[in-house]
């Protein structure tokens, strides 16, 4: 068989060493080349012409078809090699051998052609929420180590209330003040908070309802774990006219006096949380005035409850924490027998279980359910036991709106005669949302259930309440305030009662 016939001028071993060489030399052109552009592009504008002319001189001095075992091969920088210069430059790593020799080292994610997109929190700065006149708080007063904080709100109120066919309409001047006052310490914390309204008819009939509280908590960070507190307060405020214990008729209910104290510590075991509370409450009633000018004597009512509690936690994670809880109290009157003849000291009981939530701003609280009851020393006065349901959650579904639910369960005693008390089921909810940077505005319903037990001779009762404001920041130390409120009793047996209340004023804080 004849051979193939040859297309080319050359043989194919001609054509692959001259292939060959010609790669061998452009490899050596553009290595050259490279390190010329890093030497440019690294050295001073006034020393580039002796660059070049340095790696003019390695080029004529360097073979051209390769590099002999006797010779001097070129440096990566283009110069030739010698002992001195090995010296005086340091070895190049082989992991950044090929980055050096083509004049730049990069990146992996610059050297691919589909690089990944950052995440919008790498790509732009995290923003600060900005503070509106609604949220920023005042500088306050620094007095030592404490930072006080007051306000002072004047409005002008009108109310009208109606009970069964009477009807009360008066107009009056309130002032509000309030000051928490905070220590800056750099360990332990004792907080202050203050709060008291003064009321002054100016036209038509009713009662004036003052208030004043006080109350301190002292925290206290003890080592291993452990947080203590120690609390006081006092409270003055005149009972309301619907109160069930309320003297009918009266032209003035009776002023009412809480002190209290109280302790807590609480530990941390691990996955366990235990806390240990002792709570004292001592309550006075003053003289009711009756409508002839005559007072009505209640120190029968004077009292003293000491409540001891007890809780355990398991941590299941930061934000979700069980727990159950139990409670003694004992209740102590300062006369053995009221003025009908009925011994109402006694004890209280009571335990549930629930758990602790704490999602950051966007939900925290407590829910519980348990049994509570309640005996007196006196045998005419039926005990009083009940199913408990509590909650105090703060809820925040979107920026600028907080809903605080609060339900609360709770046995009150009574003082008429032949009563021994009640069960109070209690649930507020206020909203209060951001209308604009400088426009607050705030919804409040409530219900209270007085549920009186099956032998009592007293109805159950249900008290509605409903109240919207609006607060307007005119700069940081101004507010314009209005609100308007309406509260409802009624009753199975007996007339039924009504509340209108609005307001306008001016705050002025600190």
């Amino acid at each position: 068989m004849g051979h193939p016939k040859q297309t080319s001028s050359v043989t194919p071993l001609r054509a692959m060493s001259r292939a060959v060489s010609f790669a061998a030399f452009g490899c050596l052109l553009l290595s050259q080349t490279a390190a010329f552009a890093q030497s440019a592009s690294s050295q001073p504008a006034n020393s580039r012409s002796a660059a070049s002319q340095d790696n003019r001189t390695t080029y004529n001095t360097a073979p051209a078809a390769g590099f002999d075992d006797d010779t001097a091969a070129p440096a990566a920088n283009g110069t030739t090699a010698n002992a001195d210069d090995a010296q005086q430059r340091p070895a190049i790593p082989d992991a950044q051998a090929g980055d050096d020799i083509t004049g730049s080292i990069l990146d992996e994610d610059i050297r691919r052609l589909n690089t990944r997109e950052a995440p919008l929190d790498e790509a732009l700065p995290r923003r600060r929420a900005a503070e509106s006149a609604s949220t920023e708080e005042t500088p306050g007063i620094p007095i030592g180590t404490f930072v006080l904080r007051p306000s002072v709100t004047q409005s002008i109120n009108t109310e009208t209330t109606k009970d069964g066919n009477t009807t009360q309409r008066r107009a009056f001047l309130e002032t509000d003040a309030a000051a928490t006052l905070t220590s800056d310490w750099g360990r332990h914390q004792l907080t202050v908070t203050s709060e008291g309204a003064w009321q002054k008819n100016v036209s038509g009939e009713g009662e004036e309802q003052p208030s004043f509280k006080i109350n301190s908590d002292l925290r206290l960070d003890l080592p291993d774990d452990t947080t203590a507190h120690l609390i006081a307060g006092y409270n003055f405020y005149r009972e309301d006219t619907d109160d069930p214990d309320a003297i009918t008729n009266a032209a003035q209910q009776s002023d009412v006096q809480e002190f209290s104290a109280g302790a807590s510590v609480q530990r941390d075991f691990g996955i366990l949380r235990g806390t240990t509370a002792l709570a004292l409450t001592r309550s006075i009633y003053s003289d009711a005035k009756l409508s002839n000018g005559t007072t009505v004597s209640l120190s029968d009512r004077n009292q003293t409850t000491g409540t001891l509690r007890g809780r355990v936690g398991y941590e299941l994670s930061p934000a979700l924490i069980p727990f159950i809880e139990v409670n003694i109290g004992r209740t102590v009157y300062d006369e053995t027998q009221d003025s009908a003849g009925y011994e109402r000291s006694g004890h209280s009981y009571g335990a549930k279980a629930g758990v602790e939530v704490d999602l950051g701003e966007k939900l925290k609280g407590e829910v519980g359910v348990g049994y509570e009851m309640a005996d007196f020393e006196d045998s005419r006065l039926s005990s009083i036991d009940t199913a408990t349901l509590d909650a105090s959650l703060l809820w925040s579904p979107i920026r600028g709106t907080d809903v605080n639910f609060d339900l609360q369960t709770s046995i009150q005693p009574s003082t008429t005669a032949g009563e021994s008390g009640y069960v109070s089921h209690a649930l507020t909810t206020t909203v209060t949302h951001q209308l604009r940077d400088n426009l607050v505005g705030t919804m409040i319903g409530g219900v209270i259930w007085r549920d009186y037990p099956t032998d009592s001779t007293i109805n159950d009762e249900l008290v509605y309440t409903a109240a919207t404001g609006l607060t307007w920041n005119i700069n940081r130390y101004l507010d314009l305030t209005s609100t308007l409120g309406y509260e409802l009793t009624t009753r199975k047996e007996g007339t039924d009662s009504q509340q209108w209340r609005a307001g306008v004023g001016l705050k002025l804080k600190r």
